[in-house]
């Protein structure tokens, strides 16, 4: 069972199915959150319920939203809603539907939000799924309704790499953003490290120790198929996607110390990219595929750098004290998060491209490995918690954490997919 907390404000029993491998504790909320009723829908009574329960958490683990009890109330149809009674209730917006099973067996979902104060509808959808697959028509409703009331496109879709260590076996795991459908990738007893998501989501590079030392592989989500792409004598590590899919950056040690390489993503057509002589790792591309950012120690110490993707000089970008790693895009390109370490913690923090402005987004600890979501508005990362390793988020402007704790072991490595 799914359980969310909002420290400080309400705590709940989320328990819309089974599956969950995580348990989440949200800290914080939204400057302004917006009143929001979610009447269950009708039609088929248990499918409504389902899928209230998965928009429900999805909204309230935003930290954006308040919702406006609905006791009393059940209107599925825009003609039956009396928005003076929602309005007494303090709801600016009203999401209203009914759900069936389709002939075909497919399920189907007829959804409305409505503005409550203007008495207008923002939202009418029809949003269908195969039998077993209610959690996605919930994410997919989720989405539209965090979309229309703020302006920024919902994530609830999305999904989740990370890896999770038990003792001394490791497991490559995917999941939902909420942590619901674990598929179990790779199972080993040598450590898996370093995920990375192809551009389509269809392929997972990651970084193997069963060779022996650490080897580049390349997986398929749709067939399970595996190869491994980098295998040099040596280290093999840190895999990064070109937005289009066409190259890997992969970091490799065969010719001395660690530098930057590009391959296709079979491993073909090998060129190395830094000469720096240093500890060049940790590559990220741009948005636009033209740049490169980089964990470096050629200064004397770890800090981020940019360089163009076909080589060239590398401008550092980090000068905030204490050492800089795992620098990631945000998706539109205007700014970068890394992990900066000083004072003995970790935190994670933002840095504008522009203007060389940095934000701390953290309080600070054992966090690393900070990827966005695709909407730029979340940022998921590697932290500590109660003695044991958990994946967290924190909002992008510092407002809203989550932390994420799995069922057992220690979770590790996360990489938030793309927006498909």
């Amino acid at each position: 069972m799914l359980k969310i907390v909002l420290l400080g404000l309400l705590m709940l029993a989320h328990s819309a199915g089974a599956g969950a491998a995580l348990s989440i504790e949200i800290i914080g909320a939204g400057e302004h959150q917006i009143p929001v009723s979610l009447v269950p829908m009708g039609g088929d009574e248990q499918l409504g319920l389902a899928i209230n329960d998965v928009v429900t958490g999805d909204l309230l683990r935003t930290g954006l939203f308040r919702l406006v009890d609905t006791t009393g109330k059940s209107p599925h149809d825009a003609a039956d809603v009396n928005y003076t009674d929602w309005q007494l209730r303090g709801a600016e917006a009203l999401a209203i539907g009914t759900v069936g099973v389709q002939a075909n067996g497919r399920i189907e979902a007829r959804f409305r939000l409505l503005d409550v104060v203007k008495q207008t509808q923002l939202v009418g959808e029809a949003v269908s799924a195969n039998e077993g697959q209610i959690r996605a028509i919930g994410h997919r409703i989720a989405d539209l309704i965090y979309e229309k009331l703020t302006g920024d496109k919902g994530v609830f879709s999305t999904r989740i790499v990370y890896v999770n260590r038990q003792a001394k076996k490791f497991s490559l795991l995917v999941a939902d953003s909420d942590g619901y459908n674990e598929q179990v990738i790779l199972k080993h007893n040598e450590p898996i490290m370093s995920p990375a998501w192809s551009p389509d989501g269809s392929h997972i590079a990651y970084v193997s120790f069963e060779t022996g030392h650490a080897a580049v592989f390349v997986q398929s989500l749709v067939t399970n198929q595996r190869k491994a792409v980098a295998d040099f004598p040596g280290s093999n590590s840190a895999p990064a996607w070109s937005p289009d899919g066409r190259q890997l950056a992969v970091v490799m040690t065969h010719d001395g110390s660690s530098q930057i390489y590009l391959m296709r993503p079979d491993g073909s057509e090998v060129r190395r990219i830094t000469f720096s002589g240093a500890i060049d790792t940790e590559p990220n591309f741009s948005p636009d595929g033209q740049t490169l950012l980089f964990t470096s120690d050629r200064g004397g110490s770890p800090q981020v750098y940019r360089m163009p993707v076909d080589g060239g000089a590398a401008q550092r970008l980090t000068f905030a004290g204490g050492n800089c790693f795992s620098p990631r895009h945000s998706p539109d390109g205007k700014s970068f998060v890394f992990a900066h370490l000083t004072g003995g913690k970790f935190y994670i923090a933002v840095q504008d491209f522009q203007t060389g402005q940095v934000e701390t987004l953290t309080d600070g600890g054992w966090e690393k490995k900070p990827s966005f979501a695709p909407n730029g508005k979340i940022i998921l990362y590697a932290s500590e918690a109660r003695g044991r390793g958990i994946l967290a988020t924190v909002s992008s402007d510092g407002r809203v954490q989550q932390h994420m704790f799995t069922q057992s072991g220690d979770a590790r490595e996360p990489v938030w997919g793309p927006q498909l």
